[in-house]
């Protein structure tokens, strides 16, 4: 059965007091949206982007006066194993579908459909695990939005061909990027980018000593430089490559310490083939792994986050990416992939953008031997995400959209 998530309750106050306008302009909004019925599904409470957007965006309706609420879909190994495949396959991984496959996605959507029985008006589908729900709930009056949240520029046919039909049953469909949306798309599409939450427990300020010392409870090294990735342990993260990077960096400068930070998710069982595969990559080095499951939460990896000297985003695909907005919130520069919603994110400055193993190294190493010049960098990059990429404004969009749908 789907279960419904707990979310907080947020103290507009607090957001208003630091970003007038922004609150001023979402109270205007949601005026003609005072009581509506609001629903998000996804498939995981924790361990992934759409899950921390969720842990903002809900609370936040709720506090303009929306009804907003969130569920998250059931499903046993085979369904996430199977989901998992169509992730991969939807941001270019070969794959063949089979029957078998498709007999287990489209049995735990409509199971999951059929416990949906409380009426809305607008629900919000994230990303392809449940997109076939709206397909078997016909006789629903809410309108129905499909977040993709993923790089579909390049999907596999077979995967893309299979989901589409459930895809045109939306009343509107948002991707990131334009040029995410592939071929045979009918119908509204929004371009929404994410945004962070500024006051969530991971963007919230955390002075220096107050971090250092949050370093310190979890073990993390006390002496050289810090570098740092965030992020699942996904292959199109590339843990792999970042430790090959790190392996150059350290020989210019042996004192580097490598954090990697992986958030295990209950939709993704391939993060623990990945972690396994880092454990034994990692062999010698100044290299440290932390998980969620070690006590590295949203506090820990803000502070991380803040004491690193460099972070690393070495992603070959990217829908957002939001440990980018993240890092440049906080002032700390980054040396990131040149993927998907990646570029979007550091067009104001904040850091590099990179397309080998080689040039991450390189990059890396500019930051470390040059911290009076990288520090500006990651104030522009701060500003930047100050103009462009925070929860109020992409609650803004989703009201936009809300109110032309309505």
């Amino acid at each position: 059965m789907p279960r419904r998530i707990d979310v907080g309750e947020l103290q507009l106050s607090m957001y208003e007091s630091l970003f007038p306008s922004e609150i001023a302009a979402l109270r205007d909004l949601s005026e003609r949206l005072k009581g509506v019925r609001v629903l998000h599904i996804n498939a995981t409470p924790y361990g992934g982007g759409v899950s921390e957007l969720l842990r903002s965006i809900v609370p936040m309706e709720r506090a303009l006066g929306i009804d907003s609420s969130w569920i998250v879909i059931s499903g046993d190994e085979r369904f996430f194993n199977v989901t998992k495949s169509f992730h991969n396959a939807l941001q270019g991984d070969t794959y063949k579908l089979t029957p078998t496959d498709k007999e287990t996605y489209l049995a735990y959507n409509k199971l999951n459909a059929d416990a949906l029985t409380e009426d809305y008006d607008f629900i919000f589908v994230h990303d392809p695990q449940p997109v076939a729900i709206r397909h078997m709930r016909p006789s629903t009056k809410a309108r129905w939005i499909w977040r993709c949240h993923i790089d579909t520029s390049n999907p596999n046919p077979q995967v893309w061909q299979f989901l589409l039909p459930f895809i045109h049953d939306y009343d509107a469909v948002i991707f990131t990027m334009r040029e995410f949306v592939p071929e045979g798309i009918t119908g509204r599409v929004d371009i929404i980018p994410p945004g962070i939450d500024p006051l969530s427990p991971k963007n919230m300020e955390l002075p220096e000593d107050i971090s250092r010392h949050i370093l310190n409870w979890v073990g993390a090294p006390k002496d050289g430089p810090i570098i740092c990735q965030v992020s699942r342990f996904d292959p199109w993260k590339d843990p792999l490559g970042v430790i090959a990077a790190y392996r150059l960096i350290a020989k210019e400068k042996p004192d580097v310490r490598l954090i990697l930070i992986g958030s295990m998710a209950l939709d993704d069982p391939q993060g623990w083939e990945i972690y396994d595969k880092i454990i034994k990559a990692k062999n010698k080095g100044n290299i440290h792994i932390f998980t969620n499951f070690m006590g590295v939460a949203d506090i820990q990896v803000n502070a991380f986050q803040r004491v690193a000297d460099v972070v690393i985003q070495k992603s070959k695909k990217e829908g957002f990416g939001l440990v980018v907005s993240e890092t440049l919130w906080k002032g700390t520069p980054i040396v990131a992939g040149r993927a998907g919603g990646i570029p979007m994110q550091l067009a104001g400055g904040g850091g590099f953008l990179v397309d080998s193993v080689e040039e991450t190294a390189k990059r890396a190493l500019e930051v470390l031997d040059n911290p009076g010049p990288a520090a500006e960098e990651g104030r522009r990059g701060r500003r930047y995400i100050r103009e462009h990429f925070l929860i109020m404004r992409l609650i803004k969009d989703h009201l936009n959209l809300l109110l032309s749908l309505a």
